[in-house]
């Protein structure tokens, strides 16, 4: 087992280290975050370490570690951590899940995290920093850039370009050929047939509930 430390202290991050403990080579040795917020001295029963102070306690020649933030603005609070770890000289590490359908070509990039149940087919590009959840359908020739959330059940058809810093919710669609420009937010089954542009908003409709009662079924 190899120690490392993850950033954060919430349920991404407990999610996150029970992965990795139950299905990786790694094992969480403590746990850091901003020091203006560390309210107790330890999460999951290990230590919280003030981020500041982080290499001073576990130098990076020895530790690796994994940013485990979510999509707050649009990933860019996830991408600045990245950037400051990596500035202390860590390296972030990646995780596959090995339930996941991928090809063994595939390259992901640093800090990203593939849930179990992602089919991801042939000649797949994915960059640093992205987090897929579970039961994603990645098409062929579709390249996923950096700093990006995708949720579950996901339909990302062929040759699609995903740009940078994008949060694509549960259940959206996207047809084949179109290209996602940087900061669009896709909200839960969305259909979107053609591109987007920087920092647009897709939302579905939301189901009204009918006029009688379920017992009236």
């Amino acid at each position: 087992m190899k120690d490392i430390i993850l950033f954060g202290n919430g349920d991404l991050a407990e999610v996150i280290a029970y992965y990795l403990e139950s299905d990786s080579e790694y094992r969480v040795k403590a746990f850091t975050i901003d020091g203006k917020y560390i309210k107790e001295d330890s999460f999951l029963k290990r230590d919280i370490i003030a981020f500041e102070d982080v290499e001073k306690f576990y130098q990076p020649d020895k530790y690796k570690m994994f940013v485990a933030l979510g999509y707050a603005k649009m990933n860019k609070i996830r991408e600045k951590k990245v950037d400051e770890a990596k500035a202390k000289g860590f390296q972030l590490i990646s995780y596959i899940h090995p339930k996941s359908n991928i090809c063994p070509e595939l390259n992901i990039g640093e800090n990203s995290f593939i849930f179990e149940n992602n089919v991801i087919q042939p000649f797949v590009k994915i960059g640093a920093n992205n987090i897929l959840w579970s039961g994603n359908h990645i098409g062929h020739h579709s390249v996923i850039g950096d700093n990006n959330f995708i949720a579950s059940h996901v339909v990302i058809s062929g040759r699609v370009n995903i740009e940078n810093n994008c949060f694509i919710g549960v259940n959206a669609t996207i047809r084949d050929n179109v290209t996602i420009a940087s900061e669009t937010l896709i909200g839960a089954s969305a259909l979107v047939m053609s591109s987007t542009k920087e920092q647009e908003v897709y939302r579905s409709l939301k189901t009204k509930p009918a006029r009688i009662k379920s017992h009236q079924l």
